[in-house]
């Protein structure tokens, strides 16, 4: 009984911000020593689920709806249509191959695009920022969020080579209400596996990733179909070969 009495005066005089001034480099050594062991151990292996994933489904079960199910099945890069891997990339992040992990001119162009539309938010994410945001951490626009991106998308970069990022990456988006992955998309949509995809198929799931939830590649409005022609386009301004430089 007396040690918990001492233990209990103890804590009641440690305070948090004090706890943390002291501890903050360990726990963030901590943290991206997992991290970092998580992605070597993932160099090759398939990933079973994604950070994004556990939040939603957690998500769900506490607003009641206990009917949520995830389809994800994992497919690696070569059975992936070399369409899909062009759409994503023309649509989401055309210096792929050449950044290593953030895109300071698409930065600095949506800082600009943000000031004169301050209605309008255009992003820079990168597909390593989205992998590492998707995979490690967690949806949502706050500054410990955005600050754990950073070195989390650097050391997805040094462990990883780009082809197993984007691997990765078209494995764990989200392409609709619970739908997870290139291959559990192109079955709910087209009723076929990934491999299978053409360049329009290919394109309208591309369209529709800054908000699969708003956006259906069933029902396309049109504005998907104007970006999906946008995307296709820029496919062929980048042609197949551009794949090559991954």
């Amino acid at each position: 009984m007396k040690k918990s009495k001492r233990i209990f005066t103890a804590l009641s005089h440690l305070s948090l911000p004090q706890w943390w001034q002291k501890n903050w480099q360990r726990v963030a050594f901590l943290f991206f020593l997992t991290i970092f062991i998580f992605l070597f151990i993932f160099r090759f292996l398939p990933i079973p689920f994604s950070a994004y994933m556990v939040q939603q489904k957690i998500g769900h079960i506490l607003q009641g709806d206990f009917r949520y199910k995830t389809q994800y099945d994992w497919v690696n890069l070569e059975n992936i249509s070399p369409s899909v891997q062009l759409a994503v990339i023309a649509s989401e992040d055309q210096r792929f191959p050449d950044h290593f992990g953030f895109d300071f001119e698409a930065i600095q162009r949506a800082i600009k695009y943000n000031e004169k539309s301050p209605k309008g938010v255009r992003g820079a994410s990168t597909i390593s920022q989205q992998t590492a945001k998707n995979l490690i951490l967690w949806h949502g626009q706050n500054w410990l969020r955005k600050g754990l991106e950073v070195p989390a998308t650097l050391l997805l970069e040094i462990t990883w080579s780009k082809k197993r990022i984007l691997e990765v990456y078209l494995n764990i988006a989200e392409f609709g209400n619970g739908i997870f992955g290139i291959e559990a998309a192109s079955h709910y949509y087209f009723k076929k596996t990934a491999k299978n995809l053409t360049s329009n198929e290919a394109a309208l799931l591309a369209a529709i990733l800054p908000n699969p939830i708003i956006y259906n590649a069933n029902k396309p409005s049109a504005l998907i179909r104007k970006k999906q022609a946008w995307i296709l386009r820029q496919m062929r301004n980048l042609g197949t070969e551009y794949l090559n430089d991954l």
